[in-house]
């Protein structure tokens, strides 16, 4: 199994909007790199926030999810460029581009230094191979302190390992309850 380099990524994955990796000044880097493509996190956020359930603590519960756990933020709505993650604390978001994996392709996701050495830590489950859609990332502020996450602008690295051989039965074949998100996606069980 090896890795991707920007001319097989270029060639292999279907990455739409597809950004070259340039110098844009102020900004967090996006588009492919030599051997990656450095995702954007969209503009809508879904940060955690502690509500009382029947008089108690609210408990996070992958069974029984419900959208009253978080606080939504659409930066294109506030017209700001950025959102406040609380100390201690997780967000949801998306990524601006939208992924067509390959089924010979597994993807491995990474944060970027940038955020990593401020305590931001972005998680995403591999993408099977034949998934399709936006990423729903994870991102934890591992600080005491808020912290700044900055909308259209570079989040986490997605590194692509194509197999020797092609499996047997691919995400697109399970049915898998994530094909083809639009968008944010919360926790779901089948």
């Amino acid at each position: 199994m090896g890795i991707l380099c920007d001319t097989q990524i270029r060639e292999l994955v279907n990455i739409e909007p597809f950004a070259d990796c340039e110098k844009r000044p102020g900004q967090i880097s996006y588009g492919v790199s030599s051997y990656g493509y450095d995702v954007r996190v969209g503009p809508i956020f879904k940060i955690f926030t502690n509500t009382p359930t029947h008089g108690g603590q609210a408990i996070v519960d992958p069974k029984n999810f419900t959208e009253d756990m978080f606080v939504t933020v659409n930066t294109d709505l506030t017209a700001k460029d950025h959102v406040i993650i609380p100390p201690n604390s997780f967000a949801l978001a998306e990524t601006v581009e939208v992924f067509d994996i390959p089924r010979d392709v597994l993807v491995v996701c990474v944060g970027k230094s940038t955020y990593a050495r401020c305590g931001i830590i972005v998680n995403v489950t591999p993408l099977e191979p034949e998934w399709r859609g936006k990423v729903t990332l994870e991102i934890s502020n591992t600080t005491p302190l808020p912290a700044k996450v900055y909308a259209n602008e570079g989040l986490a690295q997605m590194l692509f390992l194509k197999a020797d051989r092609v499996c047997a039965v691919s995400y697109a074949d399970k049915s898998g309850k994530y094909q083809d998100q639009t968008g944010l996606t919360l926790p779901m069980v089948d």
